[in-house]
């Protein structure tokens, strides 16, 4: 997978994001000048159960999410099957769990809120809600490496799972714009953090793409000093440090 596709995550959050904020914004000037329902501030219980319902929705779609799709690409150049495996298995924890805790998030918006659906959070916060267990399901019928239809069910779940997760941060930040329209309150300190957080997610994600490359830019394969013996592997057949290392780290595993 090249880097161009590995940036089509980010050129998405960066291209929806201000385009959303900006209409929840002026969304916010309609209601004010026509007097609506959007002038009215909730209660004190209302603002507690919208403070967990943001909270349940931060920590699944805005960190469990990201960093489960962090841990599977560090799958990618594990070498030592039983640490693939923890991987894998800690990557379809966290998505279980940040699927639950979406789930505990849309019933409690659907008992204790208006949805009109007259605003950009409450529509997409609805089609998140049908589609968020689409990866998950997808997940359980995993084909095995070289057969037919794996390719597919990747490109599926790698597409569906990086979707869902831009659109729960981009509803985020419209969530936090809400909120502050419902109670007044608010919401730099934490759109900051949230901002902070999602760029080191972020930094780290592109990091990740080149890590593997950075390591082989120090690499001196075997063979290529005229003082290296000639017994062990022939010039057709250099072995770099890390190639061995990895036969190590398979063995050893």
């Amino acid at each position: 997978m090249d880097i161009s596709q590995k940036l089509v995550p980010i050129t998405i959050l960066l291209v929806l994001l201000p385009s959303l904020v900006s209409s929840e914004e002026q969304a916010s000037q309609v209601e004010n000048c026509t007097g609506g329902d959007g002038n009215e501030k909730l209660s004190p219980q209302l603002t507690f159960e919208a403070t967990v319902h943001g909270f349940l929705l931060w920590a699944s779609m805005g960190f469990l999410m990201p960093v489960g799709i962090l841990i599977i690409r560090m799958s990618k150049t594990e070498e030592c099957r039983r640490r693939l495996k923890i991987l894998v298995y800690v990557h379809a924890m966290l998505q279980i769990v940040s699927v639950l805790l979406v789930t505990a998030g849309a019933i409690m918006s659907i008992k204790n809120f208006e949805n009109a659906f007259n605003n950009h959070h409450q529509r997409l916060g609805l089609a998140l809600y049908g589609i968020i267990w689409l990866p998950a399901l997808l997940g359980f019928f995993r084909p095995q490496r070289g057969t037919n239809g794996r390719s597919l069910w990747f490109f599926t779940h790698w597409m569906l799972g990086t979707a869902i997760s831009l659109l729960g941060i981009i509803n985020i930040y419209t969530g936090l714009e809400a909120y502050h329209r419902k109670t007044g309150k608010s919401i730099r300190v934490w759109t900051i953090l949230f901002t902070t957080q999602i760029s080191f997610i972020a930094s780290f994600y592109l990091f990740q793409e080149k890590w593997e490359y950075i390591q082989k830019q120090g690499e001196i394969l075997l063979g290529d000093s005229s003082n290296e013996p000639t017994t062990g592997p022939t010039n057709n057949q250099h072995i770099s440090p890390k190639d061995k290392k990895k036969e190590l780290a398979m063995e050893t595993c």
